[in-house]
């Protein structure tokens, strides 16, 4: 049966092989290149400085040049991340999806069933090897992607928590693919013909994605309040670099807020009294800076906990899977 099922998806697997070596021909070299030219402009030095953890306002100025420069080059290099944030769903359409959808719609899961093979050994066995391909897949791309990335997010001083880099980096990528590919299977035993299949795989991934990340990511773990007084001559209201930060305003003395979504500092005309900003007229004395935020730290263990959340649903689809197959004409 696994010989059977290797002779059955050689051909897709031969195509995955050629965009991977596609992908990484066009990743590595222009990674290599973004990470030359970050370490010969000291972008990493910079960043300390103009975060103020070697405070030297002599460099600010030629530091804010040379990340202007990096950018200004290599900006352009996020839009391939794009291809990164579909290409789960991609694995999905076109390894899960037809996995069971085609074979039914083609007659040819009757031969394998009148061969003395179980139909619950046949899903099991080409479940499996449409599982382990897409981690395999999965891996490369992800872990490559959280290499080839490093150099823009430090560069545009950009928290890894953003949409855009977290979806598209680290081991949350092997979440989205195995459900994307669980997805698509499951689809394909309720829905069998192969566009249904595909539909459903389509809309169901993007619904559960949309809805994991705007309502239940915030809040894998405890959020964490900062408050920053408006104090000194000019300050970074933003807090550490790398932070997600949930919500934010200003709040008065008595700890009201007044003006959301917003963040104040002291200007620099104003300057500053005894180390003290003088108060602004709408904030009032007292008034400081307040946020909801995630540390950066956090990073990797949201990375585990999304992907696990996914492959926990696509085992639960695979069940269902499996389960259903006995069902099949």
């Amino acid at each position: 049966m696994i010989w059977l099922t290797w002779r059955q998806h050689r051909r897709q697997a031969l195509f995955t092989l050629v965009g991977l070596v596609v992908l990484a021909a066009l990743m590595i070299p222009t990674g290599l290149m973004m990470r030359a030219a970050y370490a010969d402009k000291g972008l990493a030095e910079c960043l300390r400085v103009l975060n103020g953890l070697q405070p030297d306002p002599g460099r600010t100025g030629p530091c804010n040049r040379a990340l202007n420069q990096f950018a200004d080059r290599f900006d352009s290099m996020s839009l391939l991340g794009v291809l990164f944030l579909v290409l789960p769903l991609i694995v999905g359409l076109f390894w899960g999806a037809p996995l069971v959808a085609r074979e039914v719609e083609q007659g040819t899961h009757r031969f394998a069933w009148t061969q003395g093979v179980g139909r619950r050994q046949w899903a099991l066995v080409k479940f499996g090897f449409a599982a382990v391909v897409a981690t395999l897949v999965a891996v490369v791309y992800g872990l490559g992607m959280s290499w080839w990335a490093t150099p823009l997010t430090g560069a545009a001083q950009q928290s890894r928590f953003d949409v855009f880099f977290f979806d598209m980096q680290g081991v949350a990528p092997i979440g989205y693919t195995l459900f994307a590919v669980a997805l698509g299977v499951c689809a394909g035993v309720f829905w069998p013909r192969m566009m249904p299949a595909m539909a459903v795989t389509l809309g169901g991934f993007l619904g559960v994605r949309v809805l994991l990340t705007v309502l239940a990511r915030p809040h894998y773990l405890p959020l964490e309040t900062r408050t920053i007084p408006i104090e000194g001559t000019i300050g970074d209201p933003d807090g550490a670099l790398g932070d997600w930060v949930i919500a934010k305003g200003i709040r008065d003395a008595g700890g009201t807020l007044v003006l959301p979504d917003a963040q104040a500092a002291c200007p620099d005309s104003t300057g500053s009294v005894g180390g003290k900003c003088p108060p602004i007229v709408e904030f009032g004395e007292g008034a400081y800076n307040w946020q909801l935020y995630q540390p950066a730290d956090q990073f990797w263990l949201f990375q585990g906990i999304e992907s696990g959340i996914f492959v926990a649903l696509a085992a639960a689809l695979l069940y269902l899977a499996v389960r259903r197959i006995r069902r099949v004409a």
